[in-house]
Formats: C-alpha cells, structure tokens, sequence
C-alpha cells in the first residue's frame, strides 16, 4: 500500500486546500510517463463530502454550493459517504456549454438560483481525486490516484461523469483535431507525480482559434495620434454587424501605423447590430470611452481563447490584415461551439488509443 493511501476515519483534506494548477505551454510534452486530459471551459471546484456535509469550494476558496445546489445533491446521494474530488462545474445550454450561465449562477438571489438550477441543471466532470473510498491519495502518484477516481466514478449520475485520459499524445492530438474545436485545449500530468495543491506542477497546451473580422471602428492612445484598440465585428445572418470584442497592445510604431491606415476610412459607424457602448462598471475612472466609427472595408485576422454568448470572452491578438477577403465573409459561423460534455466524451472515445 502507497504511503497516501492510509485509511482516514473521516477527511484529511481541509477545505482550504487550494487546486492543482497548471503552466501554459506551447506544445504538449512527449514521452513516457504522461497523461493527457481535455481541459473543459467551467468553474474549477473542490468537491468535498463528508457523509451528508458536501462543499464545493473555488479556485480562490470561496464556496459554491449554495450556487450550484443541483450538483451538491447529486453528490449527496452518492454511495459513497467520504471523498474529496477535483473537477470543472460547467453548464450546457442548448447544446453548448455556456459560460454565460454558468457566470449567472452567481446571484444572490437563492430563488433565482434555484429557478436556474431547474431550467439549465449544472454537471460536474471528475478528472482527480485526493481522498475517495476512505483513503487519503493526494500524495500518491497520478496512476494511483487515477485507479481509485475510476473506481468512485462506477455509480455516477448522469449530472456528474469522468474526464476521458490517455497516455498518447497522438490521441491527444486527434482529440483537438475531432472535435473541430470544441475542447479549450489539453492538460498533461506526469503519471508518477503526486497532487500539488496551489503548485503549477501540469502543463495546458491551449487550442489556437482564429477568426476574420471587419474593423469597424477604433479607439486612439493618449496622444490622439495613434490606436489603442480595433473594434471587430461580425455579421449575422440577417447581415448586421455587431461588435463582437477588440485587439489592442500594439507597439509604438504599430500604433501609428493603423492610425494611418484607419483614418481615410472614418465614416458613418459600421455598426448596424451591437454597437460599442459607453462606461461600464468596470471602466477605470476617467478612462475615455470615445471611439471613431469606420466604413466596414478592412479586415483583420485575430486570434482569441473563448466566446461567451456573441463577444469574444477576453481581448483578442491581432495577426494580419487580410486584403484577400471580403468583409461580408466575415460572419459568426467562424466561432468554434463547444459541445455537451457528453457529446464530447463520446467524440473523444471513439478516437484509437
């Protein structure tokens, strides 16, 4: 028996054990010894459960139970009364996971949660686990700690299910291929490592998405003279353009650059659908809003890491220009949609390895 795996007459793991966390990487690491994962777009969470005490604890270590109380009854009602479980709460909206509802969950409201967890149920999908069966694994290694969550994950409902694994990188490779897409990326963990809670000891090689957009306005630096930002745009099927995000952080001669380029185009706003907005709640005070309308003649190729509802999640990287197309080719139907969970389980099952 592996020194981690010593009995426990209750849990050893306290609830303010921060996660596992991982490195970005550009490429996913090779050879013996590694197991790769997908990495799903949700909530991190610590699931504990200590017989008819459960807890879903954050990344930051904030609770989330009273938020998701769908997910903290289904592990209730497992037959096993003791465990602590690493996993991703995620929330699949209409054939997609949706982090916009999952981001709603977060409400004060306890009836307004309770309506959500009825209308949009929440799944949790289990890839660790650091004590489960009354034994105690967090510093046995991964293989170890693999067996004993493939174990527990026997008699799951259907709102909770395992994360698939494999020790190929090949197949790891045909997941992202097959999928189209739909899988953030790919976490790989060495095998014979043990869990390092707070520690960035595994490794996440993120899927490159690409998608050509009209510029259809910008924001200037403070010296007036050069751009801050290019707001983007994409067109929907009854051919509005809405704002859909912006790409920033040009170097100084960049800057000004697009600002030569962009001027002989300021015009009416280009925006027939979403239009850029005014100062948030988020806006740092006195920071200017202000922005100038462009003809939708350019198009620019960025690169971004999420879609949340119709707007790209985060700020995009700005890659090319792209003389070559037309700006009516730049629609939504470039965005990469995830699946459900199960449907992408099922997906990456079928792939050899």
């Amino acid at each position: 028996m592996h020194a981690s795996s010593r009995p426990s007459a209750g849990l050893e793991i306290e609830r303010s054990t921060p996660p596992m966390e991982a490195r970005l990487v550009d490429h996913l690491p090779e050879g013996e010894g590694w197991q790769y994962e997908p990495k799903w777009d949700g909530f991190r969470c610590l699931a504990f459960r200590d017989k008819g005490d459960v807890a879903l604890m954050s990344r930051s270590g904030k609770p989330l139970e009273r938020y998701f109380p769908e997910v903290a009854a289904a592990l209730r009602d497992l037959p096993e009364s003791r465990f602590v479980v690493d996993g991703e709460l995620v929330v699949p909206v209409e054939g997609v996971l949706s982090f916009a509802a999952l981001q709603a969950r977060l409400h004060p409201a306890a009836s307004r949660i309770a309506k959500l967890a009825r209308q949009t149920p929440a799944q949790f999908i289990l890839f660790d686990c650091l004590q489960v069966r009354g034994r105690v694994h967090r510093d046995a290694p991964l293989a170890e700690r693999r067996a004993a969550l493939e174990q527990f994950a026997g008699a799951l409902p259907e709102s909770i299910f395992l994360s698939p694994a494999t020790d190929r990188v090949e197949t790891a490779r045909a997941w992202l291929a097959q999928t189209g897409g739909a899988l953030d990326g790919v976490i790989a963990k060495r095998r014979d490592e043990p869990y390092r809670p707070g520690e960035r000891a595994m490794f996440k090689h993120k899927v490159q998405r690409t998608a050509d957009c009209v510029v259809g306005g910008f924001r200037t630096d403070k010296t007036g003279c050069g751009i801050a930002s290019l707001l983007l745009g994409l067109y929907d099927e009854a051919g509005l353009l809405h704002q859909v995000g912006y790409s920033s952080s040009f170097a100084a001669a960049a800057r000004m650059e697009m600002f030569d380029r962009l001027a002989p185009l300021e015009g009416a706003s280009a925006f027939t659908g979403k239009a850029p907005g005014g100062a948030s709640r988020w806006t740092k005070p006195g920071k200017s809003t202000a922005w100038t309308p462009l003809e939708p003649r350019l198009v620019a190729e960025v690169a971004y890491d999420q879609v949340t509802g119709d707007r790209f999640r985060h700020g995009t990287t700005f890659r090319r220009w792209r003389p070559d197309k037309a700006p009516s080719q730049c629609t939504f139907d470039q965005l990469a949609a995830e699946l459900r969970p199960e449907e992408l389980v099922e997906i990456l099952a079928q792939v050899p390895g």
